[in-house]
This record gives structure tokens, sequence and C-alpha cells, in this order.
């Protein structure tokens, strides 16, 4: 009878910690996402635009949060990304975006290669190994 006890409790032990870092790993990148974000438009040479009216702090909010999108204005195309907790939009035509694409390609495939390791030392961190 205990050593059903201990292998339900084991076993239960293993769930929850598998549960957990499933929810780690889940948070971390959602954390770094729009910091990340904001590096690679800057990098590829997204201006920032304050919104200093309560009109452009409308129109930031409106924005689909955490996405590049597409807006035409005086029949040009512009590359938008609202960042709503520092109030600013960041703002680039085809050639920034075109550099963001490729940048976050870049980055993508680095996280790649990087994150078989980091899941493991995570989960070791978190088991105690």
């Amino acid at each position: 009878m205990k050593s059903i006890y201990r292998r339900i409790i084991k076993k239960s032990a293993i769930l929850t910690g598998s549960l957990s870092v499933a929810a780690l790993l889940a948070l971390v990148p959602g954390c770094a996402s729009t910091k990340q974000t904001e590096g690679l438009l800057s990098a590829a040479g997204f201006k920032t635009h304050p919104a200093t009216t309560p009109q452009q702090q409308a129109h930031l909010k409106s924005l689909p949060a955490h996405k590049v999108s597409a807006v035409q204005k005086d029949g040009k195309t512009y590359y938008v990304f609202p960042d709503v907790a520092r109030n600013v939009l960041y703002v680039g035509q085809s050639t920034e975006y075109e550099q963001y694409k490729k940048l976050r390609r870049q980055q993508d495939l680095a996280e790649e290669q990087l994150n078989p390791a980091e899941e493991m030392q995570l989960q070791s961190a978190l088991w105690g190994w």
C-alpha cells in the first residue's frame, strides 16, 4: 500500500514539475518578445514617434498589439509597431520592413539552435539535477 502511495506522489511531483517547466518556457519568450522586436525594429531603421496628443494615443492603442502592421498614409505604405507601455510608435517603410524581416529570421534561426540546450538547462535547474 505504501509503495502505491509513493508511486502516486512521485508521478504527481513529476507532472507538477513538467507543468512548471512548460509554464516557465511559455512565459519567458513572451516577456522578452516585445523588447526583442523593438530592438530589431530599431536595428532595421524604424524610427520612434512619441504619441503626444490624445488622438495619437488613441491611434496607438487601436493598433494590433505585438504586431507590425501595414498602414496607408498619403498614398504610401508604412509599417508600424505600437509600444503602448512606452507611448511610442515605431514607423518604417518597405526597406526597413524588409530589413526587419531579415533580422527576425536570423534571430529565429539562432534561437532554434539554442533552445534545446537552454530548455535542458532550465529543466535540470528545476529538477535539481
